[in-house]
């Protein structure tokens, strides 16, 4: 017999398939929209495993319904109960997201405080805690966004480019850090590279994040090599490991020096780059 407390758990979780089917779009895909790790997701619609406070708060606002409905609260309980919704573009979360990676860039994750993320959002520590219970949940948080974002944007350029050897240069662009917003985002990924050595949550992400990131640069390197415009002799996975580590290091040393000369040292990065690939990838 059903006990009284796994009856709501069942509705909860069959409304938040509803949410998902509605979206229109997979479970993973919807646990990546809703920063939350897949497993936990699948447990929780199987009934094993609770939702949290924080986890339906985000699935009412991507699937843009009550969260007392979730629970199963009547439309006039939902109602009273709801927090007040902010006029901000993607939900209080994405906004509590970006604000915590401008931070983190500014001053590092450690001298961030939630009572700063919640000023910089004109809202309370409370709300935050409302969307992410803990500190651990935001930097996991700014992760996944971090990530998410530098994905979408390779994506977009790469399918602008003609051929492999056009996709190199493409990444290569992006990954030196010319702008304002590429040096905070990697001074976002060197803040997370050291914490990934302390937690084991963004160390899978990392790791991740890395592998992911290595494969589009071996399938580039693998495109290039069928189309003829990189050396035959290249080995896709060993390139592209190579490749990956020096772009790390020369960002490192980008970031490292003054407001000054950080354009010089930016396009001294890209020089170096791009002189690598012509003198050990590309076809002669």
């Amino acid at each position: 017999m059903e006990s009284s407390n796994e009856a709501p758990r069942a509705d909860t979780a069959a409304r938040v398939r509803e949410v998902i089917t509605a979206a229109g779009v997979s479970q993973r895909e919807f646990a990546r929209r809703i920063v939350m790790d897949p497993s936990k997701l699948s447990r929780s619609l199987s009934g094993t495993r609770r939702f949290t406070a924080a986890e339906l708060a985000r699935i009412a606002d991507e699937g843009r319904v009550d969260a007392g409905w979730l629970l199963g609260a009547r439309p006039q309980e939902a109602e009273a109960e709801a927090p007040e919704s902010a006029p901000v573009t993607g939900g209080r979360p994405l906004q509590i997201v970006r604000e915590t990676v401008r931070l983190v860039a500014e001053h590092g994750f450690h001298a961030v405080r939630v009572s700063d993320i919640a000023r910089a959002c004109a809202t309370s520590t409370a709300a935050i805690h409302y969307h992410f219970p803990g500190r651990a949940d935001l930097l996991e948080a700014a992760v996944r966004w971090c990530m998410d974002e530098d994905t979408a944007q390779r994506a977009a350029h790469l399918a602008e480019a003609d051929d492999a050897a056009a996709e190199l240069r493409q990444l290569i662009e992006l990954q030196t850090p010319r702008t304002e917003q590429q040096r905070r985002q990697w001074t976002v990924w060197l803040d997370l590279w050291a914490e990934a050595a302390r937690s084991t949550t963004v160390g899978r992400l990392h790791t991740e994040y890395y592998r992911q990131w290595r494969e589009t640069v071996a399938d580039v390197l693998r495109r290039g090599v069928d189309q003829g415009v990189f050396r035959a002799s290249v080995d896709p996975a060993a390139a592209a490991y190579a490749l990956t580590a020096l772009i790390d290091g020369l960002a490192t040393q980008v970031l490292s020096v003054s407001r000054e000369t950080v354009d010089a040292a930016a396009d001294a990065m890209h020089a170096a780059l791009l002189s690598y690939v012509d003198c050990v990838i590309a076809e002669p």
